[in-house]
């Protein structure tokens, strides 16, 4: 958390790592094209409430606003984000409404009548610490957040599972392994059935990914969850080896291991399919989809903006403006956000209640 809190993340000049929306307002663009699926699938309800969970300096908001979705007369936009000082750049990227805003303004239609929503008022924007403590029918999109859930990491040994834990030397930390908890020892032998584990092969346990997904089931009465982030199966995880899935960055680069500096560069895991799916079963959601976000942003249209932007500057780049550069630049983000090597092989997992 002392990474976040102090204002690190993602970001270009003076971050740490670059997310799709980083990668400029194309990937804001497709989201917003698939807010609107969402909204017409729900029966184009008003308000339409879309939380994003972890929202970060406010980028994909921003880029959502933006595109102008067909919604947006009905949308309200709730950012969710913990750190204090990403919260304060969101309010320069966005004109923030206050948080009692975020299902209303509310008007009776009789004296004696329960507030009720009033239509057309979006699109409404408002920043929480928190996600909100109300039962709501809508969507909540959270983008390279569950990899950042706090998680505990196993090793398999001769008798079973180990944890890795950490202890506080003269000279900095070394790890230390222990008995794992007969819960967390279960869920990874349920996550690995069927699969030949090596000794001293390591998986994650997923600490917050229950609890995170258990809050989304309380908020999200009815609708869809959508999360993009390094997902695999165990048997991926295995044989990549720790070193592959568990990965630190710093200034953009990767960093160091992940108990050098503690609290000076971003630590990630990927998320075990399995270990997501039981989180989800546990709070009541069923997977709908799960594909690379490629394939992903190709359904949205992704290839047919590129191709505008092409045609676009092919016909402005002449003249040199911004509108031919911002054309071009449509290009180069689809082909960023499209590679299957980098950001195009992150998953997006859909479900529904």
């Amino acid at each position: 958390m002392g990474f976040f809190a102090a204002g690190h993340g993602a970001g270009r000049a003076g971050r740490d790592f670059v997310t799709s929306p980083e990668v400029g307002s194309l990937f804001g663009a497709c989201v917003a094209r698939a807010l609107d699926e969402h909204w017409r699938a729900q029966g184009e309800p008003d308000p339409f409430v879309v939380i994003e969970a972890g929202a970060g300096n406010g980028r994909l908001a921003r880029d959502v606003r933006r595109a102008h979705p067909d919604c947006e007369r009905a949308l309200h936009y709730v950012l969710v984000e913990r750190s204090t000082a990403l919260r304060d750049e969101q309010r320069q990227r966005l004109e923030l409404d206050p948080a009692d805003e975020a299902l209303g303004p509310f008007a009776r239609a009789a004296r004696d009548d329960a507030p009720a929503p009033v239509a057309g008022s979006g699109p409404v924007f408002v920043s929480l610490d928190e996600l909100p403590a109300l039962e709501l029918r809508g969507v909540v999109v959270a983008n390279e957040l569950l990899d950042n859930l706090p998680f505990g990491i196993a090793e398999r040994s001769g008798d079973g599972w180990r944890e890795v834990r950490v202890a506080r030397e003269q000279h900095g930390f070394a790890e230390v392994l222990v008995p794992a908890a007969a819960a967390d020892a279960s869920a990874l032998d349920a996550a690995t059935r069927g699969l030949a584990v090596p000794m001293g092969a390591r998986l994650p346990i997923p600490r917050g990914l229950d609890a995170w997904m258990a809050a989304c089931g309380r908020v999200l009465r009815h609708g869809t969850l959508v999360v993009i982030d390094y997902v695999d199966d165990a048997a991926g995880l295995v044989a990549r080896g720790v070193d592959a899935w568990l990965r630190t960055y710093r200034t953009h680069e990767r960093g160091g291991p992940p108990l050098d500096a503690p609290g000076e560069q971003d630590i990630t895991a990927d998320v075990v399919r399995a270990q997501l799916a039981h989180a989800a079963r546990a709070s009541g959601f069923t997977v709908a989809s799960d594909v690379t976000q490629a394939d992903w942003l190709r359904d949205l249209g992704i290839d047919e903006l590129a191709e505008a932007g092409r045609r676009a500057w092919e016909a402005r780049a002449h003249v040199g403006d911004l509108e031919a550069v911002a054309a071009r630049s449509r290009v180069v983000e689809a082909a960023a956000l499209t590679d299957t090597s980098a950001l195009g092989g992150h998953r997006v997992v859909t479900f529904t209640r």
